[in-house]
């Protein structure tokens, strides 16, 4: 664990004291901080062997917010965030303890590894998209948790289940990223969020796993987990790993997707870490993401 410090773009040196942290957004981290990191642009020297700038194709975040200049691999950040590595999973999820916390994520794959309801969360709906500026707006609209649980047909977790009507939805909204982790079926998990100064709300929205590449939804799939990658790869500690990392501040995006109603997790534990679980009011996710843009202009 690290030292606390004003300034996260000052790499953090190593430390085995407790720790409490609150972001700048006042969201709360308790001492399940193990590793602190930076997240930081490329320096000048790496960023003189990257390719040229290219602009994303017509269903990447371009598509979302105008044009948008990204390096060739995909964004980088334009200012330093800390990255806190935590013991804090899900919760139905077991412990994990502070030595099983790596340092650095080792690589593991990209395809989709798991079988609940792969079928849905390998697929983008086909609907219009629907524009939100504010995560509690979207949380707004979505379909009462009861009512979904007793869903007629019954919504199953077997592999080939597919959207229902009140998930075939597209949605964008403006937002921020909180915290984030990766799960056994290689989906990215993102915690996210409202502004800052709003009273906390939060929503999990899934980087999937990659689907066959013969599937018509790869080629957009495969572009939000690069653009994804390529952002937080920029961390001293690599991607997120089975556990939470959290970020101070929080990361803005705007981002697009489908909507998925997680029924494997209806009942009992809850999805979320520990310090954000309280503000997140549903299981609805937005799964998969299908275009997903870092720091977009006010």
């Amino acid at each position: 664990m690290s030292a606390t410090h004003d300034d996260p773009s000052t790499p953090h040196p190593a430390s085995s004291a407790p720790d409490d942290r609150r972001s700048r957004a006042g969201a709360r981290v308790t001492n399940a901080v193990v590793h602190a990191f930076t997240l930081r642009a490329p320096t000048a020297a790496s960023e003189g062997a990257r390719p040229p700038a290219i602009r994303t194709g017509s269903h990447g975040p371009a598509a979302m917010a105008g044009p948008a200049e990204v390096a060739a691999s995909g964004p980088v950040p334009k200012k330093p965030y800390q990255v806190l590595r935590t013991t804090q999973v899900d919760e139905y999820d077991p412990p994990v303890a502070p030595s099983a916390v790596p340092l650095t994520s080792a690589p593991v794959g990209d395809n989709f590894a798991g079988t609940a309801r792969k079928a849905a969360k390998l697929s983008i709906s086909s609907a219009a998209v629907e524009q939100f500026e504010d995560v509690a707006d979207l949380i707004a609209s979505l379909p009462d948790h009861q009512a979904m649980v007793n869903h007629h047909p019954r919504i199953t977790t077997a592999s080939n289940a597919r959207r229902v009507h009140e998930e075939d939805r597209n949605v964008r909204v403006r937002a921020w990223i909180y915290a984030a982790s990766r799960e056994s079926d290689n989906d990215f998990h993102l915690i996210v969020g409202r502004d800052p100064a709003a009273p906390p709300q939060y929503i999990t929205m899934e980087i999937s796993g990659l689907p066959p590449a013969n599937s018509p939804h790869s080629k957009r799939l495969k572009r939000a987990r690069r653009d994804y990658k390529s952002f937080f790869q920029q961390s001293d500690g690599g991607l997120p790993h089975t556990s939470y990392d959290f970020y101070q501040p929080p990361v803005p995006v705007e981002i697009e997707g489908s909507l998925f109603f997680d029924m494997s997790h209806a009942s009992g534990g809850r999805p979320g870490p520990q310090d954000l679980r309280p503000d997140m009011p549903v299981v609805w996710e937005v799964h998969p993401v299908s275009a997903i843009l870092f720091e977009p202009d006010p």
